[in-house]
């Protein structure tokens, strides 16, 4: 992921992953979700994973680039089942300068192999212009 730049609106960032089972079930002993659905595999031998442990995609992106988030609001469209590779974009919707850091607004769109949306959200936070290289 390239972050050799301070942020700029526009900036699109993309990570993709396929949770398994082991990831399922150390996420549901983690948050304690432990629904059947998450703990019992279904016809296909697939379990269903949990929302927030999706949701741990458009984050990861915020940790390569430092970003702190202040508010997160997440949008889930469909399941996601163990086995499917999903992807993530994350784009800069805006960001305004300031002394210490960048204010910064995000939206994420988490799609499945079949280019269905899984997950959309809108993120505000900062970037801290010490986790920035200078764009000298």
């Amino acid at each position: 992921m390239d972050v050799s730049h301070p942020p700029a609106e526009g900036d699109e960032y993309v990570f993709e992953r396929t949770f398994d089972h082991e990831d399922v079930r150390e996420f549901g002993e983690l948050s304690g979700d432990q629904q059947p659905i998450h703990t019992e595999p279904d016809e296909a031998g697939r379990l269903t994973v949990q929302g927030l442990l999706t949701a741990t995609l458009p984050t990861k992106i915020g940790g390569d680039l430092n970003y702190i988030a202040r508010s997160m609001e997440f949008e889930f469209h469909q399941p996601v089942h163990t086995g499917e590779r999903i992807s993530c974009t994350c784009r800069l919707e805006s960001v305004t300068e300031r002394d210490d850091y960048y204010d910064v607004e995000c939206s994420a769109v988490c799609t499945n192999e079949d280019d269905e949306n899984v997950l959309r959200a809108e993120i505000d936070g900062l970037i801290p212009k010490s986790a920035v290289p200078d764009d000298e």
